[in-house]
């Protein structure tokens, strides 16, 4: 099978971390997503370990909120002892109200409001990660009037082009997100945050894109962010503590999908900036990580029945489930691949090609086109595979369809961690 937590039982049906998804379908309903908790919080503990082994005590990953920001997600980093970075109030108010440690706790974002930062130092935020002039304004004025210490860091873009969708690079000159190094403008927002009394200048982040699966982008924008940091001592006199590298780590969502090493990429990254320590005479910075999708992806799955399969004779097969873009939003935004399968009849042959269709009045609502499959027919279940990262919080009531349940699998037993939408929630704000 495509990840080592899923697999086809005695009688034919596709399981995930041993429950039977055929099962928790009858018994939570369609659409459903699944989660394997145990397995979420395998991977913030190997990520955990790999980063203190390759650079240091201290250094850590964050679990990436906007991939899957709910109470239980929080509830598992905090247990496995790493941080998060999020990006909105309510990411934060989501992670406080789980009880995470907020200490430990990032806020990005390229355009903060008053209204956030004031939200997040009341919220205890540990470290704001600072996007532009503006932000750092407004960030001493906030803490200015509170009287307190703030930790920050600067977003900066370091210029990489790590080859993959345009839509997932974050890290070229030309991005919403950060300042440039290359323009000089870096340089000059890390002097305006030196002036600042209110503000503590921790270091330095920067992420380059998503879904990569090439180790050398990552060593390079090491090497590019140490050189950036030994400027900025010779330019000020300061050195900062923190490096935060960012993610964007591949998953495989396709058998055509290569296997990433994750300690390799990690190991070969240690290395180039060891170099680059003894190049620059820097000490060695704490190090932290967004390993982002690649926490969750795979430990999720979302199960659908279908309602038809119909062939237009000449032209295509469809078969038509019972969601569909609201709750998987990705193949219309940016045609991601998926795998797709008959959970009842997982171990038979995908002798057809479909094109996955789902409810909404909407021509562009398609899961996946030209996808293998096994025959299907109406009240059979399908399953998506590695849905765990960008489709629950990504999702949305078009068509006013409700968000579908969360359950998780795991050590524990099954359960409903994200309860369904009912019609009454739609209109909960309706005047």
């Amino acid at each position: 099978m495509l990840h080592k937590n899923l697999a086809i039982s005695d009688d034919n049906h596709l399981t995930i971390a041993g429950f039977d998804t055929v099962e928790l379908a009858k018994k939570y309903g369609t659409p459903l997503y699944v989660l394997d908790t145990d397995t979420v919080y395998e991977n913030c503990v190997m990520y955990k370990t790999l980063i203190e082994k390759y650079f240091g005590e201290g250094s850590m990953p964050l679990i990436a909120s906007k991939a899957l920001s709910c109470k239980e997600i929080y509830r598992i980093a905090a247990k496995a002892g790493i941080g998060t970075d999020m990006v909105s109030g309510g990411e934060i108010y989501t992670a406080f109200s789980a009880g995470f440690p907020m200490e430990r706790a990032y806020f990005h974002g390229n355009n903060k409001t008053d209204k956030d930062i004031a939200f997040a130092l009341d919220c205890g935020v540990g470290c704001f990660v600072l996007d532009n002039n503006e932000e750092v304004e407004a960030l001493e004025a906030e803490a200015a009037k509170r009287n307190v210490k703030v930790r920050v860091m600067l977003r900066v873009s370091p210029g990489i082009d790590p080859h993959t969708f345009k839509a997932v690079v974050t890290g070229s000159v030309d991005s919403k997100f950060g300042v440039a190094i290359e323009t000089g403008q870096a340089l000059e927002t890390s002097k305006k945050i030196l002036g600042c009394k209110h503000l503590v200048f921790e270091g330095f982040h920067c992420h380059i894109g998503s879904q990569i699966f090439d180790y050398e982008p990552f060593a390079t924008a090491a090497e590019t962010m140490l050189a950036f940091i030994a400027e900025v001592k010779k330019e000020t006199g300061y050195t900062v503590s923190t490096l935060n590298l960012g993610g964007g780590f591949g998953v495989r969502y396709v058998e055509s999908d290569p296997v990433f090493d994750y300690e390799k990429a990690l190991s070969d990254i240690a290395d180039a900036m060891d170099k680059c320590y003894a190049k620059y005479g820097l000490t060695k910075l704490k190090i932290l990580f967004e390993p982002g999708r690649s926490m969750v992806a795979a430990a999720g799955l979302t199960l659908y029945t279908v309602g038809s399969f119909k062939t237009i004779t000449g032209y295509k097969s469809y078969v038509s489930v019972d969601g569909g873009m609201p709750d998987n939003p990705r193949y219309a935004l940016y045609q991601s691949k998926y795998t797709c399968l008959v959970a009842n009849k997982a171990g038979d042959e995908k002798t057809e090609t479909v094109t996955v269709a789902g409810r909404c009045c909407e021509s562009g609502d398609l899961i996946q086109e030209e996808a293998p499959l096994q025959p299907c027919e109406r009240g059979d279940t399908l399953a998506v595979l590695v849905t765990g990262a960008y489709n629950y919080s990504m999702a949305s009531n078009y068509n006013r369809l409700p968000r579908p349940a969360m359950v998780g699998v795991g050590k524990d037993g099954d359960r409903i961690i994200i309860k369904r939408e009912s019609y009454e929630d739609l209109v909960r704000n309706d005047i």
